[in-house]
């Protein structure tokens, strides 16, 4: 019996085998790229992510009439918009890049292509994360709503650098988890439409549930920060932050390196390992 055509319109999705294919091909291209392309395309992905950020911290802002879960899902659904510019417009992001784990343990990719590419779309993330936070920060956006976005960005950085070493591991691996799926998820998708349906519960699950991201943080923690130099904003805040544990050092000695690592576990043995095992792991002949 012959395969039905396809259709643009239609909702079939590749099944998870050729995903796995398809995942294991893309690895191998990524890890290829040039590192200028890759740098900049990294760039890209933090910028996309920040934007993604700044629209769910602004959701997020004077909600406090609402349900904490029912704000929390309404600041995930449109956090989405990150990963969806990411995968649609076409960008780098060290999370979802953790799934070339897969051609690497096919070995089609070399340890130092893994570990560089991982290493460049990092900093490129950072970069564009830390530089779109300096334009917001210019902006003054953060006194829109009476100050209130001001107010719920600074209790975002304060959360998550109080965060234990082990819980931010935790939440981390969680997180990538879902990423890493919404990503997965994307691959088997053939229009853009079932793309964007696909990305959305995934990542709208992961802030809801409070996980943490390590490039969204490069944008809530950084912008945090530079808030907090704005002396007059903060002396405005009623009631006033406790910000004495939000430092650069906290930002990453207690949230960037330990959510990093449990995003590399998440996104690279929890998802990329498991898929590799099941689908493309080579089997003996019989």
């Amino acid at each position: 019996m012959s395969e039905a055509p396809f259709t643009p319109t239609g909702l079939d999705a590749l099944p998870p085998a050729e995903v796995a294919r398809k995942a294991e091909s893309i690895g191998v291209t990524k890890a290829g790229m040039g590192a200028f392309n890759v740098f900049v395309l990294s760039v890209l992905a933090g910028s996309f992510i920040a934007l993604g950020a700044i629209f769910a911290t602004t959701v997020a802002a004077g909600g406090g009439e609402l349900p904490y879960g029912v704000v929390r899902l309404l600041a995930g659904l449109v956090f989405t918009l990150g990963l969806i510019l990411v995968v649609v417009a076409g960008a780098e992001l060290f999370t979802g890049n953790n799934l070339i784990v897969m051609a690497w343990a096919s070995r089609q990719v070399a340890t130092t292509r893994l570990l560089g590419n991982w290493g460049i779309v990092w900093v490129g993330n950072f970069v564009g994360a830390f530089a779109t936070a300096v334009l917001v920060y210019v902006s003054e956006q953060y006194t829109f709503g009476a100050g209130a976005v001001g107010q719920t960005a600074l209790s975002i950085g304060v959360a998550k650098t109080s965060l234990g070493f082990g819980q931010a591991i935790a939440l981390g691996m969680l997180c990538n988890a879902l990423v890493c799926l919404a990503v997965w998820l994307s691959y088997g998708a053939r229009t853009t439409t079932d793309k964007i349906l696909a990305i959305i519960p995934p990542i709208a699950a992961f802030v809801a549930a409070g996980f943490e991201h390590s490039v969204a943080n490069m944008y809530f923690i950084s912008i945090a920060l530079l808030i907090k130099t704005d002396d007059a904003f903060v002396a405005t805040l009623d009631p006033q932050p406790d910000l004495s544990g939000l430092t650069w050092e906290s930002f990453f000695a207690d949230n960037l390196l330990p959510v990093t690592i449990g995003n590399i576990i998440g996104g690279a043995v929890m998802v990329g390992a498991v898929y590799w095992l099941v689908y493309l792991r080579p089997r003996r002949a019989e």
